[in-house]
């Protein structure tokens, strides 16, 4: 039941702040039936039946005792059981039952109170049904012997209004009223003197009259005993006595010594003490020394039980004579109950963007004690994010005093402390466990500001790269982190649709092959998104960086490597050692060290006479000619990347040896027969012919060929640039394997035309004229360019530049 109330009161009080002011008062007789009606509180309360239903209208009690019950359908308040004012109010000369209306959405509290109104529903009762009184003859008219007062429950009008004497009696009357401290007292007086020959004894009764309608009696028998001698009765010194005791004083602690005298002697002055029978049990906590007159405690007080115990003490003597007097014991409080602390509301867990000053929890505190003792103050330890806030009465309110963040701190334990005023202060500790709820104020965060991920070229599909990772400080939902490809694109680059994300664990896959050569990286945009409602995201970039594998072999560039018979290159006789033949020039599409190229002398007519060198792919004479070596020289040189493994090309090359230029026409070995000179010699002619003509041919068309190239340019069209030329020659600028220009000036002679066009055939028709790296350019000199690869040299520097290669046109001597 004590659960129960808490979570009853909990919702009531949580409206306190909102209640009004002024109570709500109504008037009810006690001992109503149950549903009678008190009032219409809806309409008093300014509020419709169809509120009260809506809002969830419910009445609450400080007690947790429902006495009355409210009809929402008409809002009417009654009687919910049997009201009885003397079981609830005792003789309080008000009776207020107070409780609250509770309304939910919005929260409101309105304070009722309902007077109940006394209604005569108790008789006068006597505490002995019985009395005797011994009286002396000789009693003097106007004696008064007292008599225990009558209890009447009621109060006000309902209560005794009038004591009489039935049937009437010549000899005694009644006398009642009020003395010290509103005290009533009842009588009877001796009207004339007694005689006991005439009657010794005498029975009538005293009954007590209620101002009730219709009035309510009670009666009590008096028998009168009439003795002969005995004529003082006992006299206290004191007609009241008050005393005061606190509540903590021990058992058997003498509180009070009452005191008779008896002016008559021998046993008519003997006098014994007794408590009077009264109809409360104030008795049990007292006892009397019938010699002494000494009130002793039977058992400690309790000020939280009464306050106040009146006592009415008897003194008889030995002739039966007997007085009375009243004793009051004021019970004092001593700081004996701690304070009591109540929760009505508590909610936890509360969501971490609740506003300032909401409500947390609401709570009343109280203390039985009194005065300083029962005055309560409460302190919160922690005063950082919460506060305390009086709400209604002795009602508190604990509420937030700052912004609350889950994500810093999850859980706040509270500390209320209750301490009364009494010394030494008693305390009480109340212990508050706050939740805090997480809300989705936490986007996913990546681990990384950017992520590179690498992946070698020709890749399997599905293969994993690498993977993102995001967290989110948020918990539950809120923190469940997915991906996915944003379509934000990092660069003005196309998407590539060749990545993909796990949206479960971030991880990163390439769908399909790549190739280096097409592409070297991309980027793409992940994001990272919360499940939280509205979700959170954020982005970061993904770069992948295509790893080059060795899948090209070096292409030979020159000489061309086409079906047509390789050139021949001129070498006169006098050519000393290191005499630069020419240069092959080759390119590798693969990058790196997979585009380091090395040259290397794969085989020749004559070994010995020729060097290639390693990374410049010139080709020179290792020794003086000689006239022992043979004319005509054939050497195939090997191009070899540094791959792994490594991948080779090789060009094929045809050398002269001559004296002069005029030597052509001459047998160039001393080793050949007479049959084969003259063969060569007409050879020669012929070839020199055929040569003339096709320079003639090739110098016209040249020529008209520069003048309509030059149209073109001027009318803004390029015909050459990077884009033009062939994907693996695109780069060759870059990073190439001729590190220094050479100019190559070769005189020809009719004999040498073959060769000479058949060199420049694969370069003239696509490559404009430009200035050679060595010097200027005369009337008689073209230039061809050749463009290696872009990769890196075999010195690793990636500063490499390939010069143009100078060749003088043919001069004829």
């Amino acid at each position: 039941m004590a659960i129960a109330r808490q979570v009853l009161c909990l919702s009531v009080f949580l409206l306190l702040p909102h209640a009004r002011s002024e109570p709500i008062r109504y008037s009810l007789a006690e001992e109503a039936d149950s549903g009678s009606l008190v009032g219409n509180l809806a309409q008093d309360a300014g509020l419709t039946p169809a509120q009260l239903s809506a809002r969830r209208a419910r009445l609450v009690s400080e007690d947790g005792r429902q006495h009355f019950r409210l009809d929402r359908a008409t809002g009417r308040l009654v009687v919910a059981d049997r009201l009885d004012r003397e079981e609830l109010c005792g003789q309080s000369g008000t009776c207020m039952l107070p409780f609250e209306l509770l309304l939910s959405n919005p929260l409101q509290v309105f304070r009722v109170e309902v007077a109940l109104q006394d209604i005569n529903d108790h008789s006068p009762i006597f505490p002995e049904e019985r009395v005797t009184f011994e009286i002396p003859e000789t009693s003097e008219p106007g004696s008064h012997f007292p008599l225990e007062v009558a209890r009447d429950l009621d109060i006000g009008s309902n209560s005794i209004q009038a004591y009489n004497i039935t049937p009437e009696n010549e000899y005694f009357s009644v006398s009642f009223g009020s003395r010290i401290k509103g005290k009533k007292y009842v009588e009877l007086v001796l009207e004339k003197p007694l005689d006991r020959e005439e009657q010794a004894e005498m029975d009538f009764s005293v009954i007590a009259v209620d101002g009730g309608s219709p009035p309510k009696s009670g009666t009590t028998q008096i028998h009168i005993i009439i003795l002969d001698v005995n004529d003082n009765a006992p006299v206290f010194t004191q007609e009241l006595y008050d005393v005061q005791v606190l509540e903590n004083a021990p058992k058997g602690s003498v509180i009070l010594t009452v005191l008779a005298t008896d002016r008559d002697a021998g046993v008519n002055g003997d006098i014994s003490y007794q408590f009077s029978q009264t109809v409360d049990q104030s008795d049990s906590l007292f006892e009397i020394d019938s010699k002494s007159g000494e009130i002793k405690l039977t058992k400690p007080l309790d000020f939280e039980a009464a306050d106040i115990h009146e006592l009415s003490v008897r003194a008889r003597d030995g002739g039966g004579l007997s007085a009375i007097c009243k004793v009051l014991v004021e019970v004092l409080d001593v700081n004996d109950n701690a304070p009591e602390l109540v929760v009505s509301s508590f909610s936890s867990p509360l969501p971490e963007n609740s506003p300032l000053r909401t409500v947390v929890a609401l709570f009343s505190v109280r203390d039985r004690d009194a005065g300083a003792n029962g005055k309560i103050s409460c302190a919160l330890e922690d005063q950082l994010f919460f506060s305390l806030k009086p709400a209604y009465d002795k009602y508190y309110e604990l509420v937030t005093a700052s912004a609350l963040d889950r994500e810093e701190r999850a859980q706040y334990i509270l500390t209320v402390t209750a301490a009364d005023a009494g010394s030494p202060s008693l305390t009480i500790t109340q212990t508050f466990t706050v939740d805090i709820s997480d809300v989705n104020d936490n986007a996913p965060v990546f681990n990384q500001t950017s992520y590179t991920m690498y992946v070698r070229e020709n890749n399997v599909p599905t293969v994993l790269v690498g993977a993102v990772s995001a967290a989110d400080a948020d918990v539950g939902l809120n923190a469940k982190v997915t991906y996915s490809l944003s379509t934000v694109q990092p660069t003005e680059q196309p998407s590539c649709s060749c990545i993909s994300v796990n949206s479960e664990n971030g991880h990163v896959f390439v769908l399909k092959p790549l190739d280096y050569e097409k592409m070297r990286q991309t980027e793409v945009v992940v994001s990272a998104s919360d499940a939280g409602s509205p979700p959170l995201r954020a982005n970061v970039t993904v770069r992948l960086v295509v790893v080059d594998e060795n899948d090209n072999a070096p292409v030979v560039l020159y000489p061309a490597q086409d079906s047509s018979p390789a050139s021949s290159e001129l070498v006169p006789m006098a050519a000393e050692a290191g005499y630069l033949i020419t240069k092959v020039v080759a390119v590798d599409a693969d990058s790196g060290q997979n585009s380091w190229l090395s040259y290397h002398l794969l085989r020749a007519t004559d070994p010995g006479l020729f060097a290639v060198g390693a990374q410049s792919g010139e080709v020179r004479l290792r020794r003086p000619v000689t006239d022992r070596d043979t004319v005509k020289q054939k050497l195939l040189v090997l191009v070899r990347d540094n791959g792994q493994p490594p991948l080779s090309a090789t060009a094929a090359l045809n050398a002269l040896l001559l004296k002069d230029f005029s030597d052509i026409r001459q047998p160039h070995s001393s080793s050949a027969t007479e049959d084969e000179g003259g063969s060569l010699t007409t050879y020669l002619i012929i070839s020199l012919v055929f040569v003339s003509l096709l320079f003639l041919i090739s110098t016209v068309a040249f020529i008209a060929r520069k003048v309509c190239r030059r149209k073109e340019l001027k009318g803004g069209h390029e015909l050459y640039g990077a884009d033009n030329l062939p994907s693996g020659l695109t780069d060759a600028g870059a990073a190439g394997t001729l590190p220094h220009g050479y100019c190559y000036e070769i005189s020809l002679t009719t004999g040498s035309g073959n060769s000479e066009f058949k060199f420049l055939k694969p370069i003239l028709p696509s490559l404009p004229p430009q200035p050679c790296a060595m010097g200027g350019v005369t009337n008689d000199e073209q230039v061809f360019p050749f463009v290696p690869d872009t990769t890196d040299e075999v010195t690793g520097d990636n500063a490499g530049t390939v010069s143009a290669v100078h060749f003088n046109h043919l001069s004829f001597k």
